[in-house]
């Protein structure tokens, strides 16, 4: 599906320098380095969707999203050090939408070019792609083009390992097929409360994939040796959960958002 050199979808490539501030690379660079700095759980990859998106901070995760890329502009950043120096559990990937001028077939090769990457890179990690949602507030070319490259993924990434489709899929257009301005409010980005009913399945996704085996378990365990400290025995039993206290700060947070854009979107 990702067509080899013939697809440029599929090609690595650094995004344009456009105003001249070098501001996308320096950006880059920041990124590079918060691998060698934080060791995520959960590492979130793409373009703006992925950028606007802050429900999983709690959760120790690096969020990776750029706005405006591409698929070769992530894949380019992939290869040049975002995939370095740290071993996420599980990586989220969203991306597609940026490429205007692409063909279904096209956007739906990188985004297999990005899976194989990361398998290839990243091995131990799990990995979530997001479908492509729909957009404009009426019906249109690029609606039709997203819907076509989501089914061809839904073929395509069962021939891979350690991935996931995950269908974003909520109802955003109504019967009269349109968008409202209330789920996406420039009938391209999610408003918050969007945001929050396309998080709530990846949320539940994500817990599933941080659940640590038995096998895992016992490793950690193990790992963490009772101690004793001028005669006082210390269990690993008592400090073993630290993933868990982050998910309940996560689960806190999300239902502070959720409620929040509830509030505002009542004033």
């Amino acid at each position: 599906m990702n067509q080899g050199d013939s697809n440029p979808a599929a090609i690595p490539h650094a995004v344009e320098d456009i105003q001249g501030d070098d501001r996308r690379i320096s950006q880059h660079d920041r990124l590079v380095l918060d691998c060698k700095d934080k060791e995520p759980d959960v590492r979130f990859v793409g373009g703006s969707m992925v950028q606007l998106m802050h429900f999983f901070s709690p959760l120790q995760a690096l969020n990776f999203g750029t706005g405006g890329d591409t698929t070769r502009h992530v894949l380019w950043r992939l290869k040049n050090g975002e995939l370095g120096n740290i071993k996420p559990k599980v990586i989220v990937v969203w991306v597609g939408r940026n490429n205007h001028e692409k063909e279904a077939e096209e956007v739906a090769g990188g985004m297999v070019a990005m899976v194989q990457l990361i398998n290839t890179r990243q091995p131990q990690a799990k990995i979530i792609v997001f479908d492509l949602l729909p957009q404009g507030e009426k019906p249109n070319p690029l609606r039709q083009k997203n819907a076509k490259v989501n089914q061809l993924l839904k073929i395509s990434l069962l021939k891979l390992t350690n991935v996931q489709l995950l269908d974003t899929d909520r109802g955003f257009v109504h019967s009269n097929h349109a968008i409202s301005c209330h789920d996406m409010f420039d009938f391209l980005h999610l408003t918050g409360g969007s945001y929050s009913t396309v998080c709530k399945p990846l949320r539940e996704l994500i817990m599933q994939l941080l659940e640590e085996t038995p096998e895992e378990k016992q490793t950690t365990i193990a790992r963490l040796a009772p101690i004793s400290v001028n005669s006082i025995s210390v269990s690993s039993d008592q400090f073993y959960h630290p993933r868990r206290s982050r998910i309940l700060l996560f689960l806190k947070a999300l239902c502070i958002a959720e409620c929040s854009w509830m509030f505002i979107s009542r004033v």
